[in-house]
């Protein structure tokens, strides 16, 4: 067998009805489906005599606002070409909406699809993976949830946490992580999510590529409650890293500015 760990693979076809919960429902469980909505308690709704009305409007405004989150989610799901295939050891940890500080941008620097990146990243034990994969024809696997840690950004350079403002906080569990001789730093994967982008060095970006980073990006920030981090790409966190490419630049700079690629 290609893998003996416990490390057993669900692959789900998100249906866009299902919503998800701002800021993560799916806690520690492995192989999970597509979120959940959690809508907010409506507990001062309906409450016994002599309850405080104010309480009662609160609770009101409460579970509105977790309906328009549930329904921004949902909307912006509803975009994506997404399938979902979760493995347990390219899982590392814990990764709540308040630990969700940057978008971190990769190239696979391969030609394969994104079944064949993530069958490579399961099957050769390093433990390392990206949140989402991008296909150049638009489509997306999701390897690793949201709400957990995925081992995709490694070492980072010159003095890499203080730059960012994270820390290694002991969520990681570190599994798979190697020594290095060169680099210190190895927060972020633990503060951020990864999105690879299948793709050569030299080659461009496909239209239909770019625009589905660019719905993916609107995905995460509605999943985090309109704003889901710092968009950088890997050179920005190690540099001399070969991912993204150069031809990649111009898009960046956009993404930064204003969270599309034009």
């Amino acid at each position: 067998m290609r893998n003996a760990r416990t490390a057993l693979a669900l692959t789900v076809v998100l249906a866009v009805a299902s919503g998800c919960a701002r800021g993560g429902a799916q806690g520690g469980s492995s192989g999970s489906a597509a979120p959940v909505i959690r809508e907010a308690s409506a507990g001062g709704v309906g409450s016994a005599d002599g309850a405080d009305s104010s309480g009662d409007a609160d609770a009101v405004a409460a579970h509105d606002a977790a309906a328009t989150d549930a329904d921004a989610v949902a909307e912006a799901r509803a975009k994506l070409m997404l399938t979902e295939t979760y493995y347990d050891d390219l899982q590392h940890g814990d990764k709540g909406a308040a630990y969700q500080k940057y978008i971190v941008l990769h190239d696979t620097e391969g030609d394969g699809s994104a079944d064949g990146v993530l069958a490579y990243w399961e099957g050769n034990g390093n433990l390392v993976a990206a949140h989402f994969i991008v296909n150049k024809d638009g489509s997306i696997l999701q390897c690793v949830p949201m709400d957990r840690i995925a081992h995709h950004a490694g070492w980072g350079s010159g003095n890499a946490n203080e730059r960012f403002g994270i820390t290694e906080d002991g969520r990681d569990d570190l599994l798979g992580r190697q020594p290095s001789d060169v680099y210190t730093d190895y927060g972020m994967n633990a503060w951020s999510i990864g999105i690879e982008m299948v793709h050569v060095g030299g080659e461009t970006y496909p239209e239909a590529q770019l625009d589905a980073v660019d719905d993916l990006i609107a995905y995460i920030d509605a999943y985090y409650g309109g704003d889901g981090g710092t968009i950088i790409d890997h050179k920005m966190w190690r540099a001399g890293n070969s991912d993204t490419n150069p031809e990649f630049a111009g898009y960046l700079a956009n993404y930064q500015d204003h969270r599309t690629h034009d």
